[in-house]
């Protein structure tokens, strides 16, 4: 099962091994580092993935990957996505109106309120009261 195996770089091996050494790494690189040094030592993919508790498939993505485009790989690309529209002040400024008073007439924040109250405000330009209330789940806001 030669073909299971990589062979690092002098280069490579020496930066895998003292990332790992670190102390400060995300799971997820800790993994992709160690699953490589262990396979330079001759570790089978079953092997790896049994000590690292990740599956068989995980293990040889990362193998053939580093063969693709070495250690960039070691660190998760941009995803693609809807961007965020309401940044962390406008989050804020959301749950701040909803921890104050309720307007007059109203006992307490609906989130569908908070909502037209956001866009009255100029917090936002447009927000759903669905949206209110994920960003205030968030927060652990509670408008009971």
């Amino acid at each position: 099962m030669q073909k299971d195996h990589i062979q690092l770089s002098e280069e490579d091996r020496t930066y895998l091994l003292s990332l790992t050494s670190s102390g400060s790494l995300k799971v997820h690189v800790y993994k992709r580092a160690i699953a490589l040094l262990e396979l330079d030592r001759g570790k089978t993919l079953r092997s790896v993935s049994k000590s690292l508790s990740v599956s068989y498939v995980s293990v040889s993505n990362w193998r053939n990957k580093y063969r693709d485009s070495g250690l960039t790989f070691l660190k998760d690309q941009p995803r693609s996505g809807r961007p965020q529209l309401i940044d962390g002040a406008q989050r804020a400024k959301l749950t701040a109106l909803a921890c104050s008073d309720a307007p007059e007439g109203f006992e307490k924040w609906s989130l569908r309120l908070l909502a037209e109250k956001a866009v009255e405000m100029g917090i936002v330009e447009e927000i759903s009261h669905t949206e209110v209330g994920r960003i205030l789940k968030k927060t652990n806001s509670n408008l009971t």
